[in-house]
């Protein structure tokens, strides 16, 4: 296990708003002696449960396993906003990279994400404050209203479901004159994202999925035709097995961790506000996160309170200067809230890859894995779930929406990662620029 991963395990759960009102999860042990399925998931975030509840589907046996819990990981501690784009490519980028069929099957996935997991939501009816009013992208310069105009015909060509609004439909929607205009998607929304992945884990083991909490995989390797798990405890063999850890990735897989940076991300929210500003501060209710590289994203619970956060360039004193960030962002961004004060803040990692891309591989016979999900993991990662899923069912790579490429570890791979939060300095040059 790597010298990043093992204290993260190690700590609890962190005090966030999600831990304190998210709903109870499911019983889960660890895995106890040896067990044979059909697919063996390593992870239990909204990936590794989103494969399990669609293979369940098919009647496929699955076991999933999990170092600590359902949603330990950043599945469970993210700003809970369910996006149906990328982070900061568009369709054009993927066709670009990847070809005209594969990159627009994989943009359709990706612009399907979000109604994937309201469909879920609805479908078994998961308890997790889930609200579908849509996402919005406002527009943080005026010359970036272009790059919104662009997105907005890429996706529509498409098929996608997406609006361009001017600045003053955005100020109606949002509250404030702050941004210029936005990209609007009505398919987004957002949802207590600890209670989302513990509700994926009661509707996977409601289908007969096998899930087990504390029991990290120690080794992997072959069993015949097949391959072993091996975990403190026990083993599983399994035909086929999907690696669904994301950010929290281990040396399991040779190469797999060092071909993602995980990067420190804190979220916080607000004491409860008065109706009345609930009323005038994003009054549409949708999730919004804008433009920027040094991202300004903002949302509202089901208790009134607001939710943001920030990435810090420097980690001393990180959390009382993440505070103070954002509470400056709010009152900038909002002034009719005044100076808001924050009941609770946390952090987790998200995985970022160079080229901005997810990367989805095929390890080896029988062996995928998905990692750099870029922070829009939650509607891309139930997405990329049930792609997963279709795949170790007998459809074959050629007829996924995922792109199969091989795992390329990033040179000075400690390094980068220890200097990565530098590379904020860089977006905030841009930011300022259109």
């Amino acid at each position: 296990m790597s010298a990043l991963l093992k204290p993260l395990l190690d700590a609890p759960l962190p005090d966030s708003h999600w831990a304190a009102s998210a709903v109870t999860g499911p019983e889960t042990g660890p895995l106890d002696g040896s067990v044979r399925v059909d697919v063996a998931v390593v992870g239990a975030g909204v990936t590794g449960l989103s494969t399990a509840i669609h293979l369940a589907e098919q009647g496929v046996r699955v076991a999933v396993l999990e170092a600590r819990e359902p949603g330990f990981g950043g599945s469970g501690r993210n700003n809970g906003q369910i996006i149906p784009t990328l982070s900061r490519l568009d369709p054009v980028n993927l066709t670009a990279a990847y070809g005209e069929a594969k990159g627009s099957a994989l943009a359709r996935m990706v612009g399907g994400s979000a109604a994937l997991v309201f469909d879920l939501i609805e479908r078994y009816q998961m308890r997790c404050d889930g609200v579908q009013k849509g996402w919005i992208q406002p527009a943080h310069r005026p010359g970036r209203m272009k790059a919104a105009e662009q997105r907005v015909a890429q996706w529509r060509a498409l098929g996608a479901e997406v609006a361009l609004l001017d600045a003053a439909q955005t100020e109606r929607a949002l509250g404030t004159r702050f941004w210029h205009g936005a990209m609007v998607a009505p398919t987004g929304g957002h949802v207590n994202p600890l209670s989302l992945a513990r509700e994926m884990a009661r509707a996977a083991l409601g289908l007969g999925v096998a899930i087990h909490s504390d029991t990290p995989v120690v080794s992997i390797g072959r069993a015949g035709t097949g391959w072993a798990l091996t975990t403190p405890r026990g083993s599983v063999t399994a035909d086929r097995v999907v690696l669904a850890t994301n950010a929290y990735t281990d040396d399991l897989w040779p190469g797999l961790r060092r071909s993602v940076v995980p990067v420190l991300n804190f979220q916080m929210v607000t004491e409860p506000l008065p109706a009345a500003l609930r009323a005038s501060v994003l009054p549409s209710d949708m999730a919004c996160s804008d433009t920027r590289g040094d991202l300004h994203f903002f949302r509202w619970t089901a208790d009134n309170r607001l939710v943001s956060g920030c990435t810090l360039v420097r980690s001393a004193d990180a959390e009382r200067r993440a505070r103070e960030r954002t509470r400056e962002r709010i009152r900038r961004v909002f002034p009719q809230i005044g100076n808001p004060a924050i009941a609770r803040s946390w952090s987790g990692h998200l995985a970022m890859t160079a080229d901005f891309r997810p990367h989805f591989h095929e390890l080896a016979p029988g062996v995928t894995g998905a990692v750099g999900y870029n922070g829009r993991g939650m509607a891309l990662g139930t997405a990329v779930g049930r792609e997963l899923a279709r795949h170790a069912t007998g459809t074959g790579a050629q007829e996924l929406a995922l792109p199969f490429t091989p795992v390329k570890p990033l040179p000075f791979h400690d390094l980068v990662t220890r200097f990565s939060r530098l590379y904020m300095l860089h977006l905030r040059r841009l930011d300022r620029t259109d």
